[in-house]
């Protein structure tokens, strides 16, 4: 196999122009030749010659390889192995089942993979499943009472349910597990797209049903799924090694394997875990708000007056403040919506989410600043969880303003210091009642000038960025874990047979780094401990 790294095309090329330059790159006499996509961009930077880029590798007679190769000099090499090969090995033999607390991608693909090599694992979800979950969640958006066990935080799929379904991710693996995670995506209803966009997405309303499908192959393979099911204590010998797990404050799960792929918003579950003999950290993360432009204004600064025959323009953008704050987007959803977000009575958060086709009006992102534990400090949270702690407060401020709904604010009344009386032309597409309210009561004001100073250093690079009208909704506070649950080289914690994992425990950002993250935990439970049961 041949990878061709580089191959440019017009945006409106053909499949056939794609294998004629498959053919040309290799110097080809004959059709004899199978490719694949193996990745596709765009190419803006001249706005009037747009290109799709392609990697592609290419299959030829071995002979026929060799030659090729050798004729390149460099610039074409063998395809890089990217099938994940790894097989559970442990002969330890397990007393229990292992259990799996949390549901999210990190849970999930921890569990798919022990269910496919026969460990039967228990998985444990505080909300419930998915086609219970979107009823509830549709009911607050529509009015309906919070349910704070599940809601857009909590219940089968995560959070990342109620998001843009974004794969892309900064993790370098050879080992071919983010390749296998979107395999497996696609193999229970992804689009096949995502194996080879540059920023593959499977969208909300498609993300609902790859799950669902994901559980129930484990249940077929021998996993067991108790949702409504919170965890209210993590149970010790005497001895203080692993006993197992109470739910819902009665029953007990007694296993010698427990996973807490928790998510990193239960933070009623930290508390718990905090009294526990284990070593939890605060860590910095990033606040701020989510802001909406037209999507149409996204996408001619982007891709210019092509911008309505490409996929809807997204953008990532960065600034370092005077102060020596970053700010920075977040979590872009090219055509989407604002959704409230809150998991907790009298707290307001929100985030982004967009489905497949992005066909909505505005575009979102959350743009944030960054906070360190000396933040939490300064306004007297110390501790483990001094940075929920952060949180909770900002959040509540966001609910006061808004009086439970999602509380906006034009950005020229944020630089003016006026609360914001009515919307300009840009209408905010939410899910769940927003209501003209003053952010400054929502944030510290470090975070705030921070912001009106990266959002208008954002304007030279994408022109009306930061239009007078551009909407502000608040407040963006759970970007990423405010803790760390120590574990050491083989994943465990101070606690033996206890995994923290995923992005609650502070070891991944987003739906595919958490996904990996859990097949780590399959791989170091598995290189121990054999399926028997002894």
């Amino acid at each position: 196999m041949i990878r061709i790294p580089q191959l440019k095309l017009k945006i409106h090329h053909t499949e056939m122009e794609l294998k004629q330059a498959v053919k040309k790159e290799l110097r080809l006499s004959h059709d004899n030749f199978q490719y694949t996509i193996k990745k596709r961009s765009i190419d803006a930077r001249k706005k009037q010659e747009l290109h799709y880029v392609y990697a592609v590798d290419v299959s030829v007679a071995d002979k026929e390889e060799q030659r090729i190769l050798a004729k390149a000099k460099g610039k074409l090499l063998p395809a890089p192995k990217e099938d994940y090969t790894y097989q559970p090995c442990g002969t330890v033999p397990l007393h229990k089942r292992p259990v799996i607390i949390g549901a999210g991608p990190a849970g999930l693909f921890c569990a798919y993979f022990l269910a496919e090599h026969g460990y039967a694992p228990i998985v444990i979800e505080r909300g419930e499943p998915m086609e219970e979950r979107v009823k509830r969640v549709e009911a607050f958006w529509n009015g309906g009472t919070l349910n704070t066990e599940s809601n857009v935080q909590f219940g089968e799929g995560g959070a990342g349910t109620f998001s843009d379904g974004k794969l892309n991710t900064m993790v370098k693996d050879p080992s071919g597990r983010i390749r296998k995670v979107l395999e497996i995506f696609v193999e229970h209803g992804a689009p096949e797209e995502i194996l080879y966009l540059n920023k593959p997405h499977i969208g909300t309303d498609n993300l609902r049903h790859v799950i669902v499908s994901m559980r129930k192959q484990m249940i077929a393979q021998g996993a067991e799924f108790l949702f409504s099911s919170k965890v209210t204590d993590v149970l010790l010998k005497e001895d203080g090694t692993l006993k197992g797990v109470e739910i819902n404050g009665s029953t007990t799960i007694e296993s010698d394997i427990v996973v807490a792929a928790l998510g990193h918003r239960a933070r009623d579950t930290f508390e718990m875990l905090v009294k526990k003999p284990l070593t939890i950290e605060n860590k910095a993360f990033a606040i701020g708000v989510r802001m909406e432009h037209p999507q149409e204004m996204i996408g001619r600064s982007q891709y210019g007056d092509a911008y309505k025959e490409l996929p809807a323009a997204d953008y990532k953008l960065t600034h370092q403040c005077a102060s020596g704050r970053g700010v920075y987007s977040f979590c872009m959803c090219p055509g989407g919506f604002v959704v409230n977000a809150s998991s907790e009575e009298g707290r307001t958060v929100v985030n982004g989410m967009s489905n497949h086709d992005r066909s909505e009006k505005n575009a979102n992102s959350a743009l944030i600043v960054t906070v360190t534990p000396e933040d939490f400090q300064s306004e007297g949270f110390t501790g483990p969880l001094a940075g929920m702690q952060f949180q909770r407060r900002w959040e509540e401020a966001a609910y006061c303003a808004g009086n439970g709904k999602i509380p906006i604010q034009l950005f020229g009344d944020l630089l003016r210091g006026e609360k914001s009386v009515t919307i300009g032309e840009i209408v905010p597409n939410t899910k769940g009642a927003y209501v003209l309210a003053d952010l400054r009561e929502c944030l510290p004001e470090y975070v705030l000038d921070s912001l009106k100073e990266g959002i208008q250093a954002f304007d030279k690079k994408i022109p009306g960025f930061a239009r007078e009208d551009a909407v502000l909704l608040g407040v963006e506070t759970r970007t990423s874990s405010p803790v760390r649950i120590v574990r050491g080289t083989d994943f465990q914690s101070d606690i033996r047979g206890f995994y923290p994992c995923g992005e609650g425990a502070g070891y991944a950002g987003g739906i595919t780094s958490a996904a990996v993250d859990g097949i780590k935990v399959f791989e170091a439970i598995t290189s121990v401990y054999s399926k028997n049961r002894g």
